[in-house]
């Protein structure tokens, strides 16, 4: 009896197995999705601008060898770092037209799980089915499906996503949830507030990128020099290379160099 009261336990597992992995997968978009390839591309790209400039105040192959090798590494992390930042703006833009949806679909008088899914089928013509949003999206409907109210879903994707926007509407939705019939004009405000803030970071980001090309020119500006000037300079600059004084003078240099290419980057780097 025991036996047979164990097959059909046994036979529900593997139900609720196969259930939990026809799931969309849970995603950490703290985390970059780089894979080979681009790590390769980063690691040659910081690898060959790092021999460039060591090479140029220094002239020394094997130093330069070692630094390419070293911003070759840094640069890795740098491009996952770059690529989960472009894949949150992205998600942003996504979560925006979402609401936009569910608002059109809730002030028609559907619900919100009714316009989640009427939303999903409208995304599904402008976004991949691959894409964050949609996938997002079969999470929340799942888990609301299975008695998770929609509000811890919202929260647990606010914390993964790690975007003040979403975190905001987690937030304002879980103080509303089963209060407020104003539901929709809530989501609706969100909306307005997230496109409003969109469009000040796109007219900051038109007045930065003069400036962006500007630095850009700068920071490059040393380096043509200086390989202007110790490949034509008929022995100009032979002291810089050959005596202790200007290893010190180059090395100085360099660190101001870096310093400032570092001061740039973080200046044009305006987040709201």
């Amino acid at each position: 009896m025991s036996t047979e009261s164990s097959a059909p336990a046994k036979r529900g597992e593997k139900v609720k197995k196969a259930g939990a992995d026809s799931r969309p997968p849970v995603t950490d978009y703290s985390v970059c999705v780089s894979g080979m390839p681009e790590h390769a591309a980063a690691f040659l790209i910081g690898f060959a601008a790092g021999f460039a400039v060591t090479f140029m105040f220094y002239k020394i192959v094997l130093l330069s060898i070692i630094c390419g090798a070293v911003f070759g590494v840094m640069n890795i992390y740098a491009a996952a770092q770059r690529a989960v930042s472009k894949r949150r703006a992205k998600l942003r833009a996504q979560f925006f037209d979402l609401l936009e949806s569910v608002s059109v679909a809730m002030r028609a008088g559907s619900p919100l799980l009714k316009a989640l899914q009427g939303a999903r089928d409208d995304l599904l013509l402008i976004h991949a089915e691959e894409s964050d949003i949609i996938s997002e999206l079969g999470i929340i409907i799942g888990k609301f499906n299975n008695a998770v109210p929609m509000s811890e879903a919202f929260s647990d994707f606010a914390r993964r996503s790690k975007l003040d926007d979403i975190a905001s509407f987690a937030s304002v939705y879980e103080a509303v949830e089963g209060k407020s019939g104003r539901t929709d004009e809530i989501i609706r405000e969100t909306q307005q507030i997230i496109a409003d803030k969109m469009e000040i970071e796109m007219e900051i980001e038109t007045l930065l990128a003069a400036a962006k090309s500007e630095a850009n020119i700068m920071l490059l500006l040393p380096v043509v020099i200086l390989g202007v000037i110790g490949y034509a300079g008929a022995g100009f600059m032979d002291s810089i290379y050959s005596t202790p004084t200007g290893r010190i003078v180059a090395t100085v240099c360099l660190l101001i160099y870096i310093a400032s290419y570092l001061l740039a980057q973080k200046i044009s780097n305006v987040s709201l």
